[in-house]
């Protein structure tokens, strides 16, 4: 007869991992705020931002974000010292002498690892980008909305035989400074619209060109042109491309991410590398769960002469060593060195390597 599929030990350790992980989070994001508070407190009050917009808007936005972004030092933190505590105490011993594998014993580890990872990457999908989009928007008007946007030497195909350029494009009156736009049909060039400005009309969603020249070229040698001081234009181009960066990307849903992607590689756009990255972030991040509880479990389950203090300074050292890898990684996308998606799973493959190495010898 089998027995249960989960014992008590499974269910010693996995709520063991599951709350320490969550009262953790608690802690830790409560030291957060109060730093982050004593950081933009001047910025509130100068841009008089309102109490309810900051708890509301901001924080409750914030706590979200920042679970996601730090979630692999809160795994590893949670596993290293509880499974140091269970050793000191001599639990690993005992459940091991009892007759339970090493691998046995990792089983309640990896389900909470999966219900961890699971819960990282809801948040990703689900949450943090809507959360991500208020918080932005509050950022924008009440941290660092003394700061203006202008972009050069922009270049897109909005659609397919269709290219824009624009030499200089200012938010401060969202304007598109030396505005043309170009279509080729067959390899050749069929017209082509100039004008000193483009202007954005939000009421008509379109473009107010302004001192505009147009030619359409003809078969022959004659060619139509036509020039104007006004004239209005609806074209695939809104305002928001001008503004996509790594901040925008945060508060896309994985559709328009998806879609994102898709336009700007049409348009050649060089923004489509924050869309990619943070694509691919979502899903490397709650995976990391994983292989950090593995390392985590390796490094801790012997009972150490220097008690459990060395762990968790091992722990924290390794978790901070693989955030800042996987920042560093995105370097390789910025340089053109790797695609994003081989980019940004690195860390997740090196760490395996080391998650695998270090499983295999603690058992010895």
């Amino acid at each position: 007869m089998n027995g249960p599929l989960l014992t008590k030990i499974d269910k010693y350790i996995a709520k063991k991992f599951i709350v320490s992980f969550f009262i953790s989070l608690l802690v830790i994001i409560t030291i957060v705020i109060v730093f982050d508070i004593s950081e933009k407190i001047t910025k509130f009050v100068e841009y008089k931002a309102p109490l309810k917009e900051i708890i509301v808007d901001y924080y409750l936005n914030f706590i979200p974000y920042f679970i996601n972004m730090f979630s692999p030092l809160f795994v590893f933190i949670t596993v290293i010292f509880f499974t140091s505590k269970m050793a000191a105490n001599s639990e690993i011993i005992a459940i091991l002498s009892g007759g339970i594998s090493y691998k046995r014993m990792m089983v309640p580890y990896m389900l909470s690892a999966t219900v961890i990872a699971i819960f990282s990457l809801a948040l990703n999908i689900y949450v943090i980008p809507r959360a991500n989009a208020t918080r932005v928007d509050f950022e924008s008007k009440y941290v660092r909305s003394h700061i203006t946007f202008k972009r050069s030497n922009i270049h897109y195909q909005i659609a397919p035989g269709q290219f824009v350029f624009v030499e200089n494009f200012s938010d401060w009156n969202k304007t598109a400074y030396r505005f043309s736009l170009e279509e080729i049909k067959d390899g050749k060039l069929t017209s082509k619209i100039s004008a000193d400005r483009a202007v954005w009309d939000s009421t008509m969603a379109g473009w107010h060109l302004e001192n505009y020249f147009i030619r359409q070229y003809g078969e022959g040698i004659y060619d139509r042109v036509s020039v104007g001081v006004r004239k209005d234009t609806i074209i695939p181009l809104t305002l928001v491309d001008f503004y996509r960066n790594e901040k925008t990307v945060e508060t896309l849903s994985m559709e328009d991410l998806n879609t994102l992607v898709r336009t700007q590689k049409m348009r050649g756009d060089s923004n489509v590398i924050y869309a990619q990255i943070e694509r691919n972030n979502r899903f490397a991040l709650p995976f990391s769960a994983f292989i950090l509880t593995i390392i985590g479990v390796s490094l801790s389950s012997q009972k150490r002469r220097g008690g459990i203090g060395w762990n968790i300074a091992l722990g924290i050292a390794l978790a901070f060593s693989y955030i800042l890898f996987m920042r560093f990684s995105q370097m390789f996308v910025f340089t053109g060195m790797l695609p994003p998606f081989i980019a940004l799973w690195i860390p997740n493959v090196l760490f395996s390597v080391i998650a695998v190495i270090l499983y295999k010898l603690a058992p010895k």
